[in-house]
């Protein structure tokens, strides 16, 4: 951080750290911590990496590399997020019973991190809502979850005060509200540009009428983790302080461990955790956990006379049914002319979902179906779900795989005509048809890396590119 910190903002922090406050400027003044959480589903744990010490596959490495060239990054092996936000772990397996099927919103989901997180704790039989409203951002945590893999997942772009016809649908819910960005100064110093007194009062407003929007949406007896990335008690204690004047709440207190560095505070009652980046290695965040005990329970779903969700013919069904690994557990449906898998044991409340939200993504994309042919989708590919003898598999090096990535040509030689899954070190990456002497790269567009690969294909640079050391 080379900026000077706002006035008011230094002023503040003083008076709320006392004699910390020139530990926490120096800590501000050294490089962010670089941290990523890997997907066991796909790749083992790496064995010579600092852990972080509040999620269990949470590691910090010891510089910050270009991800953009680590074919593991694209295939969904892991992902890059700050420190101190996993903490939500905690969060979670202190306050809720994770092994049960559980309905969770995580309402402000994009770019993927806290989503792809709770996606890896929950049991597969639950089922994940992961929302962001603004739709840009919204394809961009559709493309996050599809690549993570877990296929309970339905991604969605809706304002927060959508969410009040689920009366009583969710058991959990996340909502790491919009802020003012005060623990992000060391990371992002242009942050400090847009801050101001004026911009957290702002904040706060907004962050008590989401609270109150999506309120009516938890079940009674249900958690709400409320979580920032900043510093300042209005935008924090303050505001689960008023959440208990205006519903039935009562505060979840979580077991900390002393080496954590965790700073817990309460605030009329209400427990609240705080990371300071003198303390803790990673950024400032703010997390609180509360249980809602009064409330109108969810009414019993039947099934809709004209669904929104439409199975599959039998025909198109025969089509993709040994494609996915314990076939029984999902629902073949077909909009236009893309088949779908859902989590059977969720459809009723995916018929309300989908009639009540918009939907950007659902469950796993399998197939796109013209004049009985069906075209495997890019969702397949990366999905945990995928059964493993179906298609046949090529193993590409580094440099083809970043040429694959780039949406470039590539040569598959040793495999047969047909589709073929192109994987990098066993994690797939997408699909290439091959045809007589060329490959079609089916890679998406919109996922392509999109920096030039000229200089990092060079012979002398490959050894030197980043990829996650696993195993």
């Amino acid at each position: 951080m080379s900026k000077p910190l706002p006035p008011s903002f230094q002023t503040r922090m003083q008076a709320q750290l006392g004699p910390d406050f020139p530990a926490f400027e120096e800590a501000l003044a050294a490089p962010s911590p670089t941290s990523v959480r890997v997907n066991t589903a796909k790749v083992p744990l790496p064995a010579n990496l600092e852990r972080v010490p509040w999620a269990e596959t949470g590691f910090y490495l010891p510089v910050r590399p270009s991800f953009t060239l680590d074919p593991l990054l694209h295939g969904g092996a892991y992902y890059v997020q700050e420190a101190s936000s996993m903490f939500l772990e905690q969060a979670l397996k202190q306050s809720v019973e994770l092994e049960e099927p559980l309905a969770v919103l995580d309402l402000c989901g994009a770019p993927g991190g806290k989503s792809t997180h709770i996606a890896s704790l929950l049991s597969p039989e639950s089922l994940l809502v992961a929302n962001e409203v603004i739709r840009t951002r919204s394809n961009i945590l559709a493309e996050n979850i599809q690549k993570w893999g877990t296929g309970n997942v339905v991604v969605t772009n809706n304002d927060p005060s959508h969410f009040g016809q689920l009366t009583g649908f969710f058991d959990l819910m996340v909502v790491d509200a919009p802020c003012s960005g005060e623990g992000m100064f060391r990371k992002d110093p242009d942050a400090m540009d847009e801050w101001s007194e004026a911009n957290v009062k702002l904040c706060s407003e907004r962050q008590r009428r989401i609270l109150m929007d999506v309120w009516d949406a938890l079940k009674p007896g249900g958690v709400l983790i409320y979580s920032t990335c900043t510093y300042n008690a209005e935008e924090n204690e303050l505001n689960l302080a008023w959440l208990a004047t205006q519903q039935d709440v009562e505060p979840v207190q979580l077991q900390l461990q002393p080496e954590w560095g965790v700073t817990e505070t309460q605030e009329e009652g209400m427990h609240g955790y705080r990371f300071y980046p003198h303390r803790a290695q990673g950024e400032g965040f703010f997390l609180a956990v509360v249980r809602k005990t009064e409330g109108e329970e969810a009414g019993k779903f039947r099934k809709s006379k004209r669904p929104y969700l439409v199975q599959a013919s039998k025909q198109e069904k025969m089509l993709v049914k040994d494609w996915l690994k314990n076939s029984d557990d999902w629902e073949i449906v077909k909009h236009q002319d893309t088949l779908r898998a859902l989590p059977a044991n969720w459809m009723l409340e995916l018929e309300q979902i989908y009639e009540k939200l918009r939907v950007v993504y659902g469950g796993i994309e399998l197939a796109e179906v013209l004049k009985n042919n069906p075209k495997p989708l890019p969702a397949l590919a990366l999905s945990q779900h995928l059964a493993s003898e179906v298609f046949p598999r090529v193993e590409v090096d580094v440099a083809t795989a970043l040429k694959f990535l780039h949406r470039e040509d590539v040569t598959l030689e040793e495999a047969e005509n047909g589709w073929v899954l192109v994987q990098f070190k066993g994690i797939p990456l997408g699909w290439g048809k091959k045809l007589q002497n060329r490959v079609n790269n089916h890679y998406p567009k919109e996922w392509r890396i999109r920096m030039s690969l000229d200089e990092a294909l060079q012979d002398e640079n490959l050894s030197q590119l980043f990829t996650l050391p696993v195993g």
